[in-house]
This record gives structure tokens, C-alpha cells and sequence, in this order.
């Protein structure tokens, strides 16, 4: 086994990471369109299936996923695993379902879908609030713990310095080259991942002996602390961990409850997240979107093998470590009394790969953490500005902003994040759980419930009217917010302490209340809608799963904007008397003309010339055109995905 010592080499794969991902970003500040909208928070639409699938796989895949579900493994198995699952059915949900009526209504960001089907502006601005305020808490809160939980165990560095360094570089890709850098930068990272994930896998398993050996070797996993204390019941593995749906009422996850509570859930974040759904926005049309979509699938079947299984892996050969049985003894090892499977990863890492090897885990790491923070950077850029600062604009001063200010606001923003999230690292410090992914997995079923079934029957009932949307999201806000006091004010206690949780919190498993959550959202919608007015008639149109190929005009489809400089329009060129338009060269100061070109601003005839074909190119992508054979393979692989996922469920919990 290899020593915890990094060397030189181990540095030099980390020096060549950081390079890499720094060149991409400099090829994304030499791009063209990022001086628009679309260009800047959407990749000027121009991204094939490759790039969509790979951001969003890496966008999901943090460094909370291998600490969080590496730790979950090594705790209680292959349960985890079902999450990522999961994700494979509900990605082709967005697919096939809501990405397509996200593009036919033309918008960029999910609270703007919200207003143009219902009207209005108070869910719109609402639920960008609420993923700001969700971003903030939850993952880029547990994105950086679990980042300087690996670095500390790795490098031994001072955490602050390693994560303001690390933030700056992430904020340096997504103020630079916005969406399109974010995912230029995912892809290089995707494949360092894959890559590096694999090798450890394999490593460990032949450490072990092989799978087969593993769940033998796995559940004599016993920390000699609970050996040697004939009456403990803590420190032993659980009856079914090789078992990844589990009994409806006594287990972590009961699969009645994960089947019909945890994927409504689900339908937030993977097809209701600006985040992840922003990904899919920036294809070159529905076909790549829907070939990233299964791509992504594919590629999220590998999670249970790359990151549950070397957890496992960790804990049958660091035993008194990872499975450490009472609060004294996990203090002293990790840092932390609930416990400390969360080192299981980083634990495999340090203490199985040799030299060199470390070095280009820890760049996996790295890119795990930058490829999270970087999307949720661009993705709060995108609703701050578009759903917040641009209706903040206009009601307070009765004039839309520029385009050159909405692209400074989409920047600054980056930077304000980048200031909070190293605000919060004293607090991270503190926050640490028995288990990552667990507690991520509770945030979204006490807050994402609301917004999958607002959305959901936004898209599939065009009788749905504002106020039904907007009391019913009120409703689970107040439900869910007040489960998730209780849960926070009386914790899960680790198995050496005493329960002390109110019957609501205790009996109650997270998934059941997600559920619970999910049909009363629904109902409330339903009931409010119906006693009131429906929606008006234009509303529905190219808004919902049934109207999504209507040609109806909308009143509220206004003409492409025009090219602006600070709102004054072609303000440099003159027609000739023949029709054509000549370009008046004026004096630019140096400072501007670098501005311009950081920002992506080409106010040349030339460049508006090219941003009207960019627009012209939307209007096609927004048809929702087809090719047949490409449609045909794409509908193929929709029932391979479905079938393999649906078979891995039935194998590993049968």
C-alpha cells in the first residue's frame, strides 16, 4: 500500500490539471457571442450532444458525490446507489417532456418559463429567490465542505487558502467565457473524472480480491471497538447492504417511499433546476439536447461502481477508521462524533493509489469540485440577472436594462458568490454529517417537492392558472420549511445515542414527507385553480407539453431585440441612398476597447450582422424540427436507457 506522502509527480499532475482548465477558459474568452444574452448565459445555443451530456454529468457529480456517496457505501451499502438510477429515468423526463416545451416558449430561464404561462411576476421572481437561496445552502455550502475535507486529508494545507484559490480560478471560467467556458471546461473534466474514478475502482477491488470476495470481506467489517465490546450494537454492517431498495418501513430507504416520495423530489433538480435544465437549453436543437440527455444516462449508470464500491471498498480495509463506533473515538480520527465514513474516499485514495496516481486523483477532485461550483456560479448569474435585476430594472425604473449591463450584473454576481461562499467556510467547518449525500438528499425533499409539482403541472394542465401555482407553491413552502426546522432542531442521533425526535420527525422517514409534500402541492393547485379564473387563452400557447407545436402567435412575442450599445442602437453606421449601410469609424479609448473584448462585444456592422443570423438560428431551434432517422435512434436508445435502469434496479434489490 501506497504511503499518504504526495511527491512531485503528484504535484505536477495537479500543476498540468489546473493549466488545462485555464487554457479552456482562455479559448472561451477568444469566443464570439458571448456579448448576447444566449451567448453569454446560454452558449449562444450552439453546443452538440457530447459537451450537453458531459456538463451535465459533472454539473450533478461534485465533490459531495465521491465524498458523500463513497461515505454512504462504506456506511450502509449499495442503497445509494438507487439515487443515481434514478437520475437515468428522470433525465429522459426532461428530455422528452419538459424540453421541449422550454424551448418552443423561447426562454431562458425556468421563472421566465413561469411568466409566460401564467403571467405575472411574483413566482417568477419567487423561485429565482428560492434557488439562490438553495444554491447557497445547500450546494455550494457542501460543495467546498466536501472539497476541504479532501484537500485537508490530501495536502494538509491551510483550507483557507486552497479554497479561495480554488474559487478564484472557478470564478475566473465562468465570468470569462459564461456558459460556454462552464462547459468546455466540464467536458476536459468529464473524461478526468471517468478516467481517474475508474482507476481507483479497479485498484481497490483487486486489493480486495474481487466483487464477489468484497461482499464477504464487507460485511466482517467490524471496527475492533465494537469487538471487544460484547454489548455494543453499533459498528456492525447492515443486514442489507448489498440490497438497494429496502423494506418499506424500518430501512434508510424504503422503496415505497423512494419510488413514489424521493423521485418527485427528484423532478426539481433534474428538470425544473436552472442548473441542470440550463445545460440542456444550450444545444443546437432539440436533437442534441435529447442525445446529451441519454448520454448523461449512460454515463450515470457508472456512479454505483466508481464511488459506492470503492467506498465499500475503503471500509473493509480501514475498518476502525471509516466504521468508527462511538462519538469519542470518531472525534479523535475525523473531526467529527456522528462519524466518519465520509473519509472513506479520500482514505482509498491516499492510502492505495502509488505515486503520482494521488496527484491526478486529487486534479479528479479538483475538477469535481470546480465543474459544480462553476455551474452553480453560471446558473445564479443567470436568474440574478434575467429574473431579478432585469424586473427590479423596469419596475423601479421604468427602463430595460442594456445588454451591456445585463452582461456586467451577469459578472459581478459571479464575484459576489465567490465572496460569500469564503464567508461561509468558517461555518462548513462545523456543519459536518454522519453522511453528505443523506443529508443533500433531505434538504431537496423538504424544499424541492413545491417546485417539481408547480412545474409538473405547469407543463401537463393547461387549466392551471397563476393563483392555483402561486398559493400552492406558498403552501409547501410553509409545510416543508417547518418538517425542516423540526429535523434540524432534533437530529437523527448517530446508533450510540438516544432518540429524542418528535413522532413527526422520528416515524416519518424524509421520503414519505416528500411525498406527502408532493400531492398536497398538487391538490392545493388543483382546488385554487379551479375555483378561479382559468388561464388566458394565449397563455397555454407553445407553454404546455400539448400546445408545444402551436404557431399561434403569442401578443407577448415581441421581434428579436435589436443589437444595443448601452441602448443606443446602430448608432455607428449610415444608409446610402441605395439601401446599403457603411460603417462610421469612431475613436475607442483603449480601456473600452478592452472591455469589449473581455466582454465579447462586437459593435462592428460585421458583428451585429452575425448576432441576426444568431437570432435567426433560434427561431429554427425553437420549431422543434427534427430529423426522422435521428428521432428514430434518438426514441431507441429512450427504451434501452429505460430498460437498463429498471433492470439494475431489479438486480441489485431483488
Amino acid at each position: 500500500m501506497a504511503t499518504n506522502q504526495l511527491n512531485a509527480w503528484d504535484f505536477a499532475a495537479i500543476a498540468i490539471y489546473i493549466l488545462l482548465v485555464l487554457a479552456v477558459a482562455m479559448y472561451s474568452l477568444c469566443r464570439s457571442n458571448r456579448g448576447t444574452v444566449s451567448g453569454y448565459f446560454l452558449a449562444g445555443r450552439s453546443m452538440f450532444w457530447l459537451p450537453v451530456g458531459a456538463s451535465l454529468f459533472v454539473s450533478n457529480i461534485g465533490t459531495e458525490h465521491f465524498i458523500g456517496l463513497a461515505g454512504s457505501g462504506a456506511a450502509s451499502g449499495i442503497g445509494v446507489g438507487a439515487f443515481e438510477l434514478n437520475a437515468c429515468i428522470l433525465l429522459q423526463l426532461t428530455g422528452w417532456v419538459f424540453l421541449p416545451v422550454y424551448i418552443a416558449s423561447g426562454i431562458n430561464t425556468l421563472p421566465e418559463y413561469m411568466k409566460k404561462r401564467y403571467g405575472g411576476q411574483r413566482i417568477r421572481v419567487y423561485l429565482a429567490f428560492l434557488s439562490l437561496l438553495l444554491y447557497i445552502l445547500a450546494k455550494i455550502s457542501i460543495d467546498i465542505y466536501s472539497g476541504a475535507l479532501f484537500i485537508q486529508q490530501a495536502l494538509g494545507w491551510n483550507i483557507y487558502v486552497s479554497i479561495i484559490a480554488l474559487l478564484g480560478i472557478t470564478a475566473l471560467c465562468t465570468v470569462t467565457g459564461g456558459l460556454a467556458a462552464v462547459m468546455l471546461t466540464d467536458t476536459l473534466q468529464f473524461f478526468i473524472m471517468i478516467c481517474g474514478a475508474t482507476a481507483v475502482m479497479i485498484l481497490s477491488l483487486k486489493e480486495v480480491g474481487g466483487y464477489e470476495n468484497l461482499k464477504i470481506e464487507y460485511m466482517k467489517a467490524i471496527p475492533n471497538e465494537t469487538l471487544n465490546s460484547p454489548n455494543s450494537t453499533c459498528g456492525y454492517p447492515r443486514e442489507d447492504a448489498w440490497q438497494m431498495l429496502r423494506d418499506p418501513w424500518n430501512s434508510d430507504i424504503p422503496w415505497i417511499g423512494f419510488l413514489l416520495g424521493k423521485t418527485p423530489a427528484s423532478i426539481w433538480y433534474w428538470c425544473a433546476d436552472q442548473m441542470m435544465v440550463q445545460r440542456v437549453l444550450a444545444a443546437k436543437s432539440l436533437s442534441h439536447a435529447q442525445g446529451g440527455c441519454l448520454f448523461a444516462s449512460y454515463i450515470k449508470l457508472l456512479p454505483l461502481f466508481i464511488m459506492v464500491i470503492p467506498g465499500m471498498v475503503s471500509r473493509v480495509l480501514y475498518t476502525d477508521e471509516v466504521a468508527c463506533a462511538s462519538a469519542e473515538t470518531c472525534m479523535e480520527i475525523c473531526g467529527s462524533s456522528t462519524g466518519c465514513s465520509n473519509i472513506a474516499y479520500p482514505k482509498l485514495v491516499l492510502g492505495l493509489l502509488p505515486a503520482g496516481f494521488r496527484g491526478i486523483m486529487l486534479a479528479v477532485m479538483l475538477a469535481a469540485l470546480m465543474s459544480d461550483l462553476t455551474s452553480i456560479f453560471n446558473s445564479t448569474s443567470t436568474l440574478f440577472t434575467i429574473d431579478i435585476w432585469k424586473v427590479f430594472r423596469i419596475r423601479c425604473f421604468k427602463k430595460e436594462p442594456s445588454i451591456r449591463e445585463l452582461m456586467i450584473v451577469g459578472r459581478f454576481i459571479v464575484i459576489v458568490m465567490v465572496v460569500i461562499s469564503v464567508l461561509l467556510i468558517p461555518v462548513l467547518k462545523d456543519m459536518q454529517s454522519g453522511q453528505i449525500f443523506f443529508y443533500l438528499q433531505e434538504i431537496g425533499s423538504y424544499l424541492a417537492p413545491p417546485i417539481a409539482a408547480v412545474y409538473l403541472v405547469a407543463v401537463l394542465w393547461p387549466r392551471g392558472n397563476e393563483k392555483g401555482a402561486f398559493w400552492s407553491l406558498m403552501a409547501g413552502f410553509v409545510t416543508g420549511i417547518i418538517r425542516m426546522i423540526l429535523d434540524w432542531t432534533w437530529r437523527s442521533p448517530p446508533c450510540w445515542g438516544e432518540d429524542h425526535r418528535p413522532a413527526i420527525t422520528a416515524k416519518v422517514h424524509y421520503m414519505y414527507f416528500a411525498l406527502i409534500l408532493f400531492v398536497v402541492t398538487v391538490f392545493v393547485n388543483i382546488i385554487v385553480s379551479l375555483l378561479t379564473e382559468p388561464p388566458e387563452q394565449f397563455q397555454v400557447i407553445r407553454t404546455t407539453y400539448w400546445t408545444r407545436y402551436s404557431t399561434v402567435k403569442r401578443p407577448d412575442d415581441g421581434e428579436p431585440p435589436p443589437y444595443e450599445e448601452d441602448g443606443i442602437e446602430l448608432e455607428n453606421t449610415e444608409s446610402l441612398s441605395n439601401g446599403a449601410v457603411v460603417e462610421i469609424r469612431k475613436e475607442v479609448s483603449c480601456c473600452k476597447k478592452g472591455y469589449n473584448w473581455f466582454c465579447g462585444f462586437d459593435d462592428s456592422v460585421k458583428g451585429r450582422l452575425e448576432n441576426q443570423k444568431f437570432e435567426d438560428r433560434l427561431k429554427k431551434i425553437n420549431t422543434l424540427k427534427q430529423d426522422k432517422r435521428a428521432k428514430i435512434f434518438l426514441n431507441i436508445n429512450l427504451v434501452v436507457i429505460l430498460g437498463v435502469a429498471t433492470f439494475c434496479y431489479i438486480f441489485f434489490s431483488v
